[in-house]
């Protein structure tokens, strides 16, 4: 399985690049589509890396592949190369929201 990243900079497809991850830079709501349609629809891809930027831009098509009923792929929101827009307890507070547990 290939890893493929939609990014809305190209330092971060330059860093992906060297670790060997294909993708596209991209910057208007029809480029995002078209990329995360082909993304979304190549069987060789397992896991679509997208930023975090274009996951909030875009928010319609990003729930949209995350709520299919295929397994694969995954859809990861990732951060850029100015880090990451999200609190600190973000993963408790999802785990919080998911499940009904307060983890301390």
């Amino acid at each position: 399985m290939k890893l493929r990243v939609i990014s809305d900079n190209t330092d971060t497809l330059t860093g992906m690049r060297l670790a060997g991850v294909e993708g596209a830079v991209v910057h208007e709501r029809d480029e995002f589509e078209r990329e995360l349609s082909n993304a979304a629809s190549d069987e060789t891809v397992g896991i679509i890396l997208v930023t975090e930027l274009l996951a909030r831009r875009f928010p319609e098509q990003v729930k949209e592949v995350k709520l299919s009923r295929r397994a694969l792929p995954l859809l990861i929101e990732i951060p850029d190369r100015h880090g990451t827009t999200r609190p600190a307890d973000f993963i408790t507070e999802y785990i919080r929201e998911a499940i009904g547990v307060r983890i301390k």
